[in-house]
């Protein structure tokens, strides 16, 4: 027998994984969470094409895999294909009730949708993606990605005070998430509320974020000498 049929037996690389993943799948090719476990692996190693098709296996074995959903929509938008990361996110929720992520990320898709070129369509759209981020807090209200996306949509619409509100609650799960302090600059500073927006400003920067030179330059002035 030889190491990767050992049951015992620990993969120490990515390689020897893949073949202890698809030695178990040559013994029950039913199971859907191997053929996904088989896919993350392949995804490490950047072997997409086969990990898309190791997916499509994943969720004809167990349909209810919510995950797998999410992965086949993770590599629709490394390809640029916005449409068929929402529609796989959209299955990962009818595929399991109350899952906040396939949520948080048809959201993301929607906003990133958003070109301009329709203003009916953009509102539409950037009022889909609340309606979805709300959804995405219901079913994970510690989904910290879902509040700064929200705050954005927010953003998007005008409405100021309502995005500082969503990244206040974003920095309640966790202090020291440098968007939720960026976005928090950026809102001060539209208010004018330059004294705070200072405060976040310099907190993402402390927190390791790149924060935008236009951001940095525009609050230059209002420091104190």
């Amino acid at each position: 027998m030889s190491d990767s049929q050992n049951p015992g037996y620990l993969p120490n690389n990515a390689d020897e994984k893949i073949a202890v993943l698809r030695n178990q799948l040559a013994k029950n090719p039913e199971c859907g969470t191997t053929h996904y476990n088989l896919a993350v692996a392949l995804m490490g190693k950047k072997e997409y094409a086969e990990a898309e098709g190791v997916l499509h296996e994943a969720v004809d074995c167990s349909p209810s895999l919510a995950e797998a959903y999410v992965l086949l929509g993770g590599i629709c938008l490394q390809r640029n294909d916005l449409e068929g990361c929402f529609r796989y996110n959209q299955q990962a929720t009818k595929a399991r009730a109350g899952f906040a992520e396939g949520y948080g990320n048809m959201a993301f898709v929607l906003l990133q949708l958003v070109d301009g070129k329709n203003e009916k369509e953009d509102e539409e759209k950037v009022d889909k993606a609340i309606k979805n981020l709300k959804k995405a807090i219901i079913h994970n209200k510690h989904f910290i990605q879902a509040y700064t996306t929200l705050s954005t949509a927010y953003f998007m619409k005008g409405l100021v005070r309502e995005a500082i509100k969503a990244n206040q609650e974003a920095l309640g799960v966790e202090p020291n998430f440098p968007i939720a302090h960026n976005n928090l600059a950026v809102a001060y500073l539209e208010l004018e509320e330059y004294d705070k927006a200072i405060t976040h400003c310099d907190e993402a920067v402390r927190l390791g974020f790149e924060v935008a030179p236009d951001l940095l330059n525009e609050l230059a002035p209002h420091r104190s000498a």
